[in-house]
Parts: C-alpha cells; structure tokens; sequence
C-alpha cells in the first residue's frame, strides 16, 4: 500500500489520564492519533471526544495481558498506514500502595508477574512487533512511560526525595524499562529512531491519586516533547519536561 503521507502515533492506554492527554497534544500537532484501549467502547468514545476538537483520532483495542493485541495492532497500522511514526507505551500498572509503605519483604510473586507483565513485557513485546513498521518512517519516536520511582540513584540517596514511596513491584518495573530504553537506543543509535523514557510527573490520576500536585491536563507535556523530537533530540534518556532525570 501507499504511506500515509502525515505522521501517525500509537498510544497504549490512552482512553483517560496521562495516555489521553497525550494523544490531544500530539493530535492538536496535526498528527493522526490512534488510541489503544483494552475497552475498544471507551476508547471510541475517547476518540469521539478529540474528533470534536478537529483531532484525527481513531481507537483500536489493546490489552498489555494479551498478546494477541500487539498482532492485531500491526495489522492495523500495515494496513491502514504501512508505517507507524510514534508509539507511545503510555498503559501502566500500580496494584500496591504507594506511600509511606516499604513492601519489599512482603510483596507477592503474583503482584511482581502482574506489574511487570504490564510495565516492561508488555511494552517489550509490543515495540518488538512494531518496530519494523516504525523502521519505514522517516523519523521514527518511541517513547516509554517510565516514572521518577524507577530511578535507583533518588531511592539510593541519603534524604531521598522519593523516600516514602517503596513499592517494589512498581518501581522495580520501572527501573527495568529504563534498562530496555537504554539498550534499545543503543541498538538501534545508526538509525533514524529515537527512544526515551518519560516521567511524566506526579499526576492526579486514577494511578497518581488525588493528593499528586499535576493536574491531568499538563501530564501529556513530556510525552508529547518526546514524540516530535527533532534530529538533534536525545535518545536513551530519561526525561521530565526537558530536564534529564538520575537513572
């Protein structure tokens, strides 16, 4: 088939929340915006929601508990488009408590092979499957939803910033991801891709809770930065809002 001729971005989790925002800023850039959603209802809605803002925006189903969705996500996109420009690996999973809690001791098999699955096999499964597809676009952007709390130099530290929050399953996935944009940069630093991790701040979601100090509407900032990042951007970083962040 013939490429689309504009940029499209592939957003996992983006029915709500940090992934929404996301698929609104970069689809106010011109850029056609496919949500994935493990509820295809809700992400068409969602997408109704940015086609009456004047945004190109389309829904596809995506679950990171299925793997079967990445080969349905590759269909779609060879089919429809025959390139993919950004994939944003937006969806995430928090199932412990957050704060004030150091569960390393404690935390179940269950809660770590149901986090990670979600925070880094998933994501790995799924760039792997697309990334011939993001090879075909001239300027190919991927960009993972990492988090503050995977940064061992901060939770390592004496006075630690991000001290109360020792969920282990969490921020171990999230650590772990940064070690995947870190090798997958590097493999890939002679092409024309560009790969980071993204922390988006600490936001009022329904992950983030209501006492997080970012509201939803300024979340999609890092990612979006990330998605257009012109050839002289970075890649294998770790970035919030243009600032490098301590691995």
């Amino acid at each position: 088939m013939t490429q689309h001729q504009g940029k499209v971005a592939f957003i996992t989790g983006a029915n709500r929340g940090i992934g929404f925002e996301t698929a609104k800023g970069l689809g106010e850039l011109g850029i056609t915006v496919v949500l994935g959603a493990r509820d295809l209802t809700k992400g068409q809605a969602a997408a109704k929601q940015l086609q009456a803002l004047g945004i190109k925006a389309e829904a596809i189903a995506y679950d990171a508990a299925q793997p079967a969705s990445g080969d349905a996500a590759y269909e779609y996109f060879d089919q429809h488009f025959g390139k993919l420009d950004i994939l944003v690996n937006n969806a995430g999973m928090l199932i412990e408590q957050i704060m004030g809690k150091n569960n390393s001791s404690s935390v179940s098999t269950d809660v770590l092979q149901q986090t990670f699955q979600t925070n880094l096999f998933a994501v790995v499964a799924l760039t792997q499957k697309l990334l011939p597809l993001i090879r075909k676009a001239p300027a190919g952007r991927i960009v993972n939803l990492s988090s503050i709390l995977g940064s061992l130099t901060l939770h390592s530290m004496p006075n630690s910033p991000i001290d109360p929050a020792k969920s282990f399953a969490y921020n171990a996935s999230k650590a772990a991801l940064n070690v995947y944009t870190i090798h997958l940069a590097h493999e890939l630093r002679d092409t024309n891709i560009k790969v980071n991790s993204a922390h988006p701040g600490w936001v009022k979601t329904e992950l983030g809770g209501p006492n997080a100090p970012m509201e939803v509407a300024d979340s999609g900032k890092t990612s979006v930065q990330l998605a257009t990042l012109d050839d002289n951007g970075p890649s294998g970083g770790f970035i919030h809002e243009g600032e490098p962040l301590p691995w």
